[in-house]
């Protein structure tokens, strides 16, 4: 068997190609849950906290071409100055927070509805056997198609 043909029939195996289609849905959702933290969560956020943008808040190590202060993290790397953005692992924690949220929320859903599936009761059966011949006959009948016996109940 050749490699490729090896390499086709693992990549089109179906949990191969699932867990390709929940990376690339992953990636989408992670770019949702990034925009819903810098754009929606932290502007109010920073604001009752007096204003503050979490994005820029950082220490500078040392400094660069131009001595420090700097206006933001973009300011203080473009002019080659060495920092710790605490500010952008703060919004980092809050994206990863979100993200384990939704992921529990969705695994809670799921689990539940496999909960009620496995719990549902069983279908009344359809047929029964006729106690003197064994053959099957619908559950409604009284009398046995096969040896024309009375069936009780």
């Amino acid at each position: 068997m050749s490699i490729m043909k090896e390499f086709r029939d693992f990549a089109m195996r179906g949990n191969v190609v699932d867990m390709a289609v929940g990376i690339i849905i992953g990636a989408a959702f992670g770019t949702v849950i990034n925009s819903l933290v810098k754009d929606v969560i932290m502007p109010p956020v920073g604001l009752a906290l007096g204003k503050v943008d979490f994005s820029n808040l950082f220490v500078v190590l040392r400094g660069g071409t131009v001595p420090p202060p700097y206006a933001s993290v973009a300011d203080a790397a473009s002019r080659g100055a060495v920092s710790i953005n605490y500010g952008l692992f703060v919004n980092t924690i809050i994206n990863f927070l979100i993200v384990a949220l939704a992921v529990f929320m969705l695994i809670r859903l799921v689990n539940r509805a496999r909960a009620q599936i496995e719990t549902a009761p069983a279908a009344a059966p359809a047929t029964k056997a006729c106690p003197y011949c064994l053959s099957t006959v619908p559950i409604k009948a009284v009398k046995c198609a096969f040896c024309t016996a009375d069936l009780k109940g």
